[in-house]
C-alpha cells in the first residue's frame, strides 16, 4: 500500500472555512442587526457540522482510502443538507410577493410547542421573513453565496469518496 499525501490541511482548511462562515454570520447578526430567519438558523448548523467534521478529519488524519471515504461521505451528507436549505432559502428569496408565506410564529415558539418533525416541517415551508433579502454582493443574497460554498464543499467531499484522497 503506498502512503498518500495528509489530508489534513485541505480539511484544516475546510474548518476555518466554516468558522469564517459562523464569524460572518455573527457579525451580521450583532453588528449590521440583521435577524436570522429560522432558515438561516438552520444553515448555520449545517456550516458547523460541516465544520466538525473537517476538523474530526484533520485530527484523525486518516491515511487508508477507507477513512478517508468515510469522511467523504460524512462531508457529501452535510453538504447535502446545507444544498436542501439554502436552495430553498434561495427559492423563497425569489417569489413573487404575492405567493411568499405569511409570517408566522418564531422559531424558538415552533420548538416549545410543537414536535421536531413539525418544525423542521414548517422551517422549510418558509415565512415571509425568509423571504426578505436583507443584504447582497455582487447580486447574490446570504443565501445564494452560502448555497455557492456548500456546493464547493459537496464536490470536494465527493473527490475524497470517489478517489480516498
Amino acid at each position: 500500500m503506498t502512503s498518500q499525501p495528509s489530508i489534513r490541511p485541505i480539511f484544516l482548511l475546510g474548518f476555518l472555512m466554516c468558522a469564517g462562515m459562523i464569524g460572518v454570520a455573527l457579525f451580521a447578526q450583532y453588528y449590521m442587526l440583521l435577524d436570522p430567519c429560522p432558515l438561516c438558523i438552520f444553515a448555520r448548523v449545517a456550516t458547523m457540522v460541516i465544520g466538525a467534521v473537517f476538523l474530526l478529519g484533520a485530527i484523525h488524519n486518516p491515511s487508508g482510502t477507507t477513512g478517508r471515504r468515510v469522511y467523504g461521505q460524512l462531508l457529501v451528507l452535510a453538504a447535502l443538507g446545507g444544498i436542501a436549505i439554502t436552495g430553498r432559502h434561495s427559492y423563497l428569496q425569489h417569489l413573487p410577493p404575492e405567493h411568499v408565506p405569511a409570517c408566522g410564529p418564531g422559531l424558538s415558539y415552533w420548538i416549545d410547542n410543537l414536535p421536531a418533525f413539525d418544525v423542521f416541517s414548517k422551517v422549510f415551508q418558509g415565512s415571509g421573513e425568509c423571504a426578505a433579502v436583507s443584504w447582497s454582493m455582487f447580486g447574490l443574497s446570504i443565501p445564494e453565496w452560502t448555497l455557492a460554498v456548500f456546493a464547493v464543499f459537496m464536490i470536494y467531499g465527493l473527490k475524497v469518496l470517489i478517489k480516498g484522497r
